[in-house]
């Protein structure tokens, strides 16, 4: 590691030791900071900060990991080393449209991104089991609507790898529903769809947030092995 990194960790675990608030902490308790610091970085890309605020921000990312990391330390089960060595491992793995399996550059590399989402998909998939589905692993705590696009995805990408569709499935709109002839050609436009869904829900008194929750999860528990849809 670098000496900048050596010290980071060395200051962490003085903090541990000495400081008795830091000494409180878990890997449980930091879970609404890393929320929290991960929404803060978000805005400041989204926002267009400045380099210093965003590397500020990045820092702030990078202390929830050595605070955890510092855990783990502790236990003798993991470290900041090891987690960065087991990143490493798993993009020389992952990334086989670049690496060869020893981690030396390959001669040649793919230019389409298709290729390369290929090659991704293929590498993921080869190391899990053969029977596992394509919803394993899948965080029910993320926010409802990227909950949703994750599974619509994993699920769209997992039938291409089995050969089940000869190209990405396109998402269904039933006959006579209001989004059968909806303009949803830019993010505007879905944008404004969307707002105008949950305006209704608003007014009807429903949950958006948890209605969409709800349904993914049907839809997810439909998609592991041994389930069914028993859906009309």
């Amino acid at each position: 590691m670098s000496e900048q990194v050596d010290r980071l960790v060395e200051i962490m675990s003085l903090l541990r030791a000495h400081c008795a608030w830091t000494a409180e902490l878990t890997h449980e308790s930091l879970v609404h900071f890393l929320l929290e610091e991960s929404y803060e970085l978000a805005h400041a890309i989204e926002s267009g900060a400045d380099d210093a605020a965003l590397a500020e921000e990045l820092g702030d990312i990078l202390l929830q990991v050595t605070l955890h990391a510092a855990l783990g330390a502790e236990r003798a089960t993991f470290d900041f080393d090891s987690i960065a060595a087991g990143l490493s491992a798993k993009m020389v793995r992952r990334n086989t449209h670049i690496f060869n399996a020893d981690g030396s550059l390959k001669d040649a590399f793919p230019e389409s991104l298709e290729e390369i989402i290929e090659s991704w998909d293929r590498a993921k998939r080869a190391e899990k089991p053969q029977n596992e589905s394509a919803v394993a692993g899948l965080p029910a705590n993320l926010p409802a609507l990227l909950y949703a696009q994750k599974f619509i995805s994993r699920t769209q990408r997992h039938a291409a790898l089995d050969a089940v569709a000869g190209e990405q499935p396109q998402p269904s709109v039933h006959p006579g529903s209001p989004l059968e002839n909806a303009d949803l050609d830019d993010e505007q436009k879905l944008g404004e769809h969307l707002l105008s869904l949950c305006e209704l829900a608003q007014a009807r008194g429903l949950d958006a947030e948890r209605a969409l929750r709800t349904v993914v999860q049907q839809r997810v528990a439909r998609t592991e092995p041994g389930t069914h849809d028993t859906s009309s």
